[in-house]
């Protein structure tokens, strides 16, 4: 089955290519490399044992869509393309409206002149906002986002339902990730994000290669066991084998699914940095700073519907999502640029 992926060059994108091709899927790559390189295809190629098909160019550019319906025989499309940054969609809310909600609206258009209506999409925990009550349901209140990185994926989520409720032969899928974290467990795959790290565990990998001198822990005031924020990280391998599951469990099931891809359970700022550092068999250095504003407490999903509807439940440990970490980052100190 032809799969188109956007934004299949990046973190999560290209991990789950690898499992889409074990899986006899094959997947049709689209991504505009802002936030990713060229040498990820030569190491799917080298994990899955072929290279899937890849076009350079932006979801934003009809014509350029249609071509790549016009020459596949797609069945679905798996939508991971969008800008991810917290802190810079709220200096660039424009350019993350442009990017993550138009994007997502030309898409949906060029979807439906090729007649492909089924849609597995990537969006956020965030659209959760601030939650009253943890563990997090899929019935939990959504909309009450803190950035605009989170609006953006709720605005997505509230078109497509839109969409579904006007067109209600589309199986559109909205697959809320907690904390995408780890890697390949070869080594050669991973995150590797572009100037500084957003998120935690790319940061702790960078201090522990020597790459940053310290990880900035953003308060330790909060009302958790150890009084840093609490989260639900889940290995970027289990999180790709969700898409794999949701697309086979309800892809060709007309619907609006909403489904949590998480572990069901939370892990503190510290103690991941603890688990790290068993991992590089080292001690992370840290400094405690002030909370930032817009961060919570703690955040951790149900993840009971996953379960019984797709069959499909996170296995991997934090030690191994620390270990895989770590044998990326010590393998490949600079990410996938070939020279510093």
């Amino acid at each position: 089955m032809k799969v188109l992926v956007t934004g299949g060059m990046g973190y999560i994108g290209s991990h789950t290519c690898v499992q889409m091709i074990a899986a006899s899927m094959e997947p049709i790559i689209v991504d505009n490399l802002c936030n990713a390189k060229t040498e990820v295809l030569n190491r799917i190629e080298t994990l899955a044992g072929q290279m899937p098909r890849f076009y350079e160019g932006d979801i934003r550019d009809e014509a350029f869509l249609d071509a790549v319906f016009a020459e596949h025989d797609i069945k679905a499309v798996i939508h991971f393309a969008g800008l991810k940054a917290v802190g810079e969609s709220v200096a660039k809310p424009l350019e993350y409206y442009d990017n993550n909600v138009n994007g997502s609206l030309v898409l949906a258009r060029c979807m439906r002149k090729a007649g492909v209506k089924s849609i597995v999409f990537s969006s956020s925990a965030t659209v959760y906002g601030d939650p009253e009550i943890v563990p997090i349901t899929e019935d939990s209140p959504t909309g009450a986002t803190t950035n605009p990185y989170g609006r953006s994926k709720y605005m997505v989520e509230q078109c497509f339902g839109d969409l579904f409720h006007a067109e209600n032969d589309w199986s559109i899928t909205l697959l809320r990730y907690f904390n995408p974290v780890g890697a390949h467990p070869s080594g050669i795959m991973g995150e590797d994000p572009q100037g500084i790290p957003n998120n935690l565990m790319p940061f702790i990998a960078q201090v522990a290669v020597g790459r940053r001198e310290k990880l900035a822990v953003f308060g330790n005031d909060y009302p958790t066991p150890d009084g840093t924020g609490v989260r639900d990280y889940i290995h970027v391998m289990d999180l790709a084998d969700g898409h794999i599951a949701a697309l086979k469990a309800v892809g060709e099931q007309a619907g609006l699914h909403t489904f949590n891809l998480g572990t069901g359970k939370g892990s503190s700022v510290l103690e991941m940095v603890a688990a790290f550092g068993e991992a590089c068999g080292k001690p992370v250095a840290y400094e405690i700073n002030p909370r930032r504003p817009g961060d919570i407490a703690e955040c951790w999903a149900s993840t009971e519907k996953a379960e019984n509807v797709l069959g499909w439940k996170a296995t991997r440990t934090v030690a191994e999502m620390t270990a895989d970490t770590w044998r990326w980052q010590s393998a490949n100190p600079q990410g996938y640029a070939t020279e510093e």
